[in-house]
């Protein structure tokens, strides 16, 4: 087995280097939000006052299920699921192709920076969800073979611009997602939307 391994990475050299800068960049963006949510403690208490009902109405807001093509806000991100497109059994080319365990399924979504720094799109903190609550994980090598030039497998996003592309999904044949949830960064609490 050790030497099936070892000619995988031989043989995907640049995709393996690629992913484990993806990842070095989406750890540290992600550590770098918390980084940001500290308090300010000489802030007077009429000001505290607002931050706290802007939170109370963030937090309802949150609560709040967006559907297919409303806007739902996580963080520095404001994403729009335009579509869902589960049955595929393969993505990809000619030349880099992948076939799904179970189906593949590929959610549209555009994602717009509403903060005030760049952030780090990033397929793996996306998630699907079935009836019975069960949380499927995107697949970033199916996401980045489906559409090699798209912005959903990685992207840093400036403020102010947004991408689009889609996430893919390998989910069982048997499943049909119900929603899906969406973060900016890994650690982030995520916004829900009904695919239903």
């Amino acid at each position: 087995m050790s030497t099936n391994k070892g000619s995988w990475l031989k043989r995907h050299k640049i995709l393996t280097v690629i992913i484990a800068i993806v990842l070095l960049i989406a750890l540290s963006s992600a550590l770098g939000s918390d980084n940001e949510n500290t308090d300010n403690t000489g802030a007077s208490n009429s000001t505290q006052a607002a931050d706290d009902s802007e939170q109370t109405n963030a937090s309802e807001a949150s609560q709040s299920v967006a559907k297919i093509g409303e806007t739902a806000r996580d963080g520095k991100f404001e994403f729009v699921v335009k579509s869902l497109e589960c049955g595929k059994a393969n993505v990809g080319s000619s030349y880099l192709t992948k076939a799904a365990q179970g189906q593949y399924c590929l959610l549209s979504v555009s994602v717009k920076n509403i903060g005030d720094e760049p952030q780090s799109l990033f397929s793996d903190n996306q998630y699907l969800f079935n009836a019975s609550g069960q949380k499927y994980s995107a697949d970033s090598t199916a996401t980045l073979y489906a559409a090699p030039d798209s912005n959903s497998w990685y992207s840093e996003i400036n403020p102010g611009n947004s991408v689009e592309g889609a996430i893919v999904f390998d989910i069982p044949k048997d499943q049909v997602p119900v929603h899906a949830e969406l973060h900016d960064s890994a650690l982030s609490g995520g916004t829900k939307v009904s695919l239903q």
